[in-house]
């Protein structure tokens, strides 16, 4: 790896880092960052994933004002609460990815992109047509928080790309709450799926660990900054954000797929 190499790295880790806790899609920098220095697309993928997660930390940590506020109006217990599904959903997850074809990998990542950000770009139609979340009972609303969360787990354990459009887009149909504290609980469950993917990959994954401690401090700084900005957007813009950083995703990763 040569200068240039490590250059870009740092560069792509920083963007990623900023872009996951505005947005999600921080991979998109970072997935093909990794590729273009070498790596063949399974490794990268295991590699981005370990790389990123101090990114959700600090992501986290800089929407700690929001998820204090959503932890008051949903209840403490209840968010602990996902903890066991989100590390079962991502268990599941990066399971499927080690024993994955490296062809099946590449064709299907882009469609559950474009999924997830169809999902989001057309939330309050789909609210409208499944009911609104304080429509529900106490018991409905967790068990869509549950399924989403779950859901969103075992994307992120497969493929880190785009983890956040998914989780905002899922989230946000089963939590009645603004979209910054939607934002704030994305943060949170992509830190348990990250940690659980750190775990996972360092034991069994083809991980390329001079890659990922490049990477990693860029990503922790990126995160920060990008989750206290976050905060200050207004919801159609943040939104319009998030659909767009997907949208580029899934069409980036559509054509790597066919060329």
């Amino acid at each position: 790896m040569n200068l240039t190499h490590v250059l870009l790295l740092l560069a792509a880790g920083l963007g990623a880092g900023s872009i996951n806790a505005v947005a999600g899609g921080g991979s998109l920098v970072t997935f093909p960052s990794l590729l273009a220095v070498g790596l063949a697309p399974i490794p990268a993928s295991v590699t981005n994933a370990l790389a990123v997660f101090p990114g959700y930390v600090a992501s986290v940590y800089g929407s700690r004002t929001d998820l204090a506020a959503l932890a008051e109006t949903k209840g403490r217990q209840t968010l602990l609460a996902l903890a066991p599904t989100v590390v079962a959903g991502t268990a599941i997850g990066c399971t499927v990815l080690l024993h994955s074809p490296a062809r099946a990998f590449e064709v299907v990542v882009p469609f559950l992109v474009l999924g997830a950000t169809t999902v989001l770009a057309f939330q309050d139609r789909l609210r409208r047509a499944v009911g609104h979340a304080h429509e529900r009972s106490a018991g409905q609303r967790t068990a869509r928080m549950h399924l989403a969360a779950g859901l969103g787990a075992v994307y992120g354990g497969y493929f880190n790309a785009a983890l956040g459009v998914m989780l905002v887009a899922a989230l946000g149909l089963a939590v009645d709450d603004t979209l910054p504290r939607v934002s704030a609980l994305k943060n949170i469950v992509s830190a348990v799926v990250g940690l659980g993917t750190v775990v996972a990959f360092s034991l069994f994954g083809p991980v390329n660990w001079a890659a990922a401690a490049i990477v990693t401090p860029a990503s922790l700084v990126g995160g920060y900054a990008g989750a206290r900005f976050a905060r200050r957007l207004p919801t159609r813009v943040f939104r319009a954000v998030i659909v767009a950083f997907g949208t580029v995703v899934a069409v980036v990763l559509f054509i790597r797929a066919h060329t």
